[in-house]
């Protein structure tokens, strides 16, 4: 493919999550993706669980980014997790401020992903290739739409080469989102991240607790299908590959996927794209 695809997992919490993902990966990776990348819980809850499946990925011959975030961390703590990606063979991390697991104060020493990012290159100098995220639609915690973008433009000063989006539905917020970034002087690729549709219920949830909005013309045929599953799923297929088709249309540097650990959907979108030699 032309267009440079990644695809984002979690860890799995069980031996069967496990095996179901790895079947996933297999199924995707027929895609030829650029890498993978792992989440990483609240506080670094998941760690073990992160690092096993980075490690898994990189054994099956595919890059692997291991999301890293910094909330409640401390720089002794941040050294010895770099140490141990560096010596998997770990190359990309995907740099974030991260959630505090509830009941937590907020302790640690690092405030904002632009620290972490700043840390890293500090510490490991260009061993990593620095992914951060970005807001189309405005972090649902920032003060302003300019104060976020203020945010994002430090996370690049502070050495990242690449952000990725909280994935959208509105393609015109992507490119509202890029276009203001250059005006700063922010020109490092901004990948667009994309959700499939395949649960309203599962996508409104995440998309209240995130700040992603789903347009109401969106919102309404999903919930005039009520419990049809396959309508819900043939329509989100309609919706994302049409949403894909805009942004490689228009020239992002690439698309990177959600996949909540399935591969169906994501498969189906990119074999539709690939169909109409649209990818």
């Amino acid at each position: 493919m032309n267009l440079p695809i990644s695809f984002e997992f979690f860890p799995p919490k069980t031996p069967e999550g496990a095996d179901k993902l790895r079947l996933a990966r297999q199924a995707l990776y027929l895609h030829k993706p650029e890498f993978c990348s792992v989440t990483f819980g609240a506080g670094g809850s998941t760690q073990e669980g992160t690092f096993g499946t980075v490690g898994e990925i990189l054994k099956e011959g595919v890059a692997a980014a291991c999301h890293f975030s910094c909330v409640g961390a401390t720089k002794a703590t941040v050294r010895q997790q770099l140490a141990s990606l560096q010596a998997m063979g770990v190359k990309r991390l995907v740099a974030l401020r991260g959630d505090l697991p509830s009941g937590y104060g907020a302790g640690g020493e690092f405030h904002y992903a632009s620290d972490l990012v700043a840390f890293i290159r500090e510490f490991t100098g260009d061993a990593f290739h620095i992914e951060v995220a970005a807001y189309p639609e405005i972090h649902p915690q920032a003060k302003s739409a300019d104060a976020d973008l203020q945010a994002f433009a430090a996370k690049v000063k502070a050495g990242a080469n690449s952000a990725i989006t909280q994935y959208f539905f509105n393609s015109d917020a992507y490119f509202r989102f890029v276009d203001d970034a250059l005006q700063l002087g922010v020109d490092v690729p901004v990948v667009p991240g994309i959700m499939p549709i395949t649960s309203s219920t599962q996508l409104m949830r995440f998309s209240d607790a995130c700040g992603a909005e789903i347009p109401r013309w969106i919102r309404l045929r999903l919930q005039g299908f009520g419990d049809d599953i396959a309508s819900i799923k043939s329509f989100g297929l309609d919706v994302i590959t049409d949403l894909c088709d805009q942004l490689q249309t228009a020239g992002v540097p690439g698309i990177h996927f959600y996949t909540m650990n399935q591969a169906a959907a994501t498969t189906e979108i990119l074999n539709r794209l690939q169909r109409t030699s649209r990818v």
